[in-house]
């Protein structure tokens, strides 16, 4: 039988939203074995005198228990 969680976590880049999907994968990896997927649940900006300084997400993954 094979048992599933699913954690919330936030991530950012300076650069896309792409780029922060991929840091926060890469680094909830560190500590959490047998990611499945992930979905992206919230987008947002950051926003300092009229330029984007920050893209944020906020995703759910889903990982296997050992």
């Amino acid at each position: 039988m094979t048992v599933a969680k699913v954690t919330e976590i936030t991530s950012s880049s300076k650069e896309s939203f792409d780029d922060a999907v991929k840091n926060g994968i890469k680094r909830a990896s560190k500590t959490l074995n047998s990611i499945k997927s992930a979905w992206v649940a919230d987008h947002q900006v950051k926003v300092k005198d009229g330029d984007i300084v920050a893209y944020n997400v906020r995703m759910k993954v889903t990982f296997v228990l050992k």
